[in-house]
């Protein structure tokens, strides 16, 4: 990886016939399992786009940098290949304390594209975002469920730092404004293994839910450890992270009543799904890591900052979010639109079944907005 002293790549040139796009993704840490589907996701779109005549006549071209390391020294080498010159946009999955540590270095100076599903509220200028966030994809989860499966009580299970603490900050009004409370909250360091503490407290509760806010590896050893204690048959769980990868890793026996809400499933069998399964297919081969909503985001992370780029007609960071609001594009998740700085997007609810996901329902979020 790229550090200050780190000279630029060979293909880098001064004649700026090549856009430089940091992709920053994880490579190590719980997360680390999904790494494989994130760059090949943005590898694919950077293909699309090189196709379609590249982005303001010149090639893009990805620099991965392991968005699973230590925040600050993924900003720090973020924000060298910038100090370098070599790259003019910034995008991909990471954790929220990752965006946090680059939005200082970055967000001014180049146009930031942020695909992970996050807690909501972020609004510097430069930076735009295409997941989803707790009230357009939690709230209206947690009232289905509650209302369909009278679910009463929920526990909080997730990893200590911003994303799930300020996720269980909004989780308890969208419980009470479903009749419904919150009866326990634990947070753990990322890459924890021993869950047994947490299992005896929500055995000594009266949950039925439980909303899991874990990430990657540790959301896979949780489940194991959920269903082995039996406690599957008693509560159902809720992930606003939980993708096929995941899914996979955590294995048949441990997803009963395992119920995740996203932007994207590899089993929704639409138009726009069935082209990006035959694309990823072509491109990768059948033995390709699992599409899901994660990796996938980096392909709508790519394809969101050529199409915001275009539209500017320069790289420049207050143009890019001066036509920000104009911009549209279209990718696996449909046809998708900016408002303040956010991709407006589909949600859906789906239950494990198996290995997979069965799609339950297009979540409306109109008809949650006033309750």
């Amino acid at each position: 990886m790229f550090r200050h002293e780190t000279p630029a790549p060979e293909w880098f040139t001064a004649d700026g016939s090549v856009l430089g796009v940091a992709l920053v993704f994880p490579l190590q840490g719980p997360a680390g399992m999904f790494g494989p589907t994130c760059e090949n996701c943005a590898q694919l779109a950077a293909e699309r786009v090189n196709d379609e005549g590249g982005v303001l006549g010149r090639e893009l071209r990805l620099i991965p940098v392991d968005g699973g390391a230590p925040p600050r020294q993924v900003a720090d080498q973020v924000g060298a290949l910038v100090d370098l010159g070599v790259v003019q946009g910034v995008t991909g999955w990471h954790i929220s304390s990752v965006r946090q540590a680059l939005v200082p270095r970055i967000a001014q100076r180049v146009p930031y594209v942020y695909t992970a599903l996050y807690e909501g509220g972020e609004h510097t200028e430069g930076v735009f975002l295409t997941s989803e966030t707790p009230h357009d994809q939690l709230r209206p989860a947690m009232a289905l469920l509650s209302r369909e499966h009278l679910v009463r009580r929920w526990f909080v299970v997730g990893n200590d730092y911003v994303w799930p603490r300020r996720t269980a900050r909004a989780a308890h009004g969208y419980a009470r404004a479903t009749g419904s409370g919150i009866g326990g909250e634990v947070y753990l360091p990322l890459g924890t293994h021993d869950f047994g503490p947490v299992l005896r407290r929500i055995e000594r509760s009266d949950a039925d839910g439980v909303l899991m806010l874990l990430v990657g590896g540790d959301a896979v050893r949780f489940n194991r450890a959920f269903a082995a204690a039996g406690l599957d048959a008693r509560c159902l769980r809720l992930s606003t992270l939980m993708d096929e990868n995941m899914l996979l890793a955590s294995g048949p026996s441990a997803t009963g009543r395992l119920y995740s809400t996203a932007g994207f499933f590899a089993s929704l069998a639409n138009r726009d799904t069935l082209d990006f399964h035959g694309s990823y297919a072509d491109r990768y081969g059948l033995d390709a890591p699992a599409l899901g909503s994660l990796g996938e985001s980096c392909y709508e992370g790519v394809l969101l900052l050529a199409a915001l780029l275009r539209k500017a007609g320069t790289t420049d960071v207050a143009a890019v979010g001066a036509a920000a609001e104009t911009v549209s594009y279209e990718g696996p998740r449909g046809l998708l639109r900016l408002r303040d700085r956010h991709v407006r997007q589909r949600i859906y609810l789906a239950r494990a079944d198996g290995l997979d996901f069965d799609v339950l329902t297009e979540l409306d979020l109109r008809s949650w907005c006033a309750k």
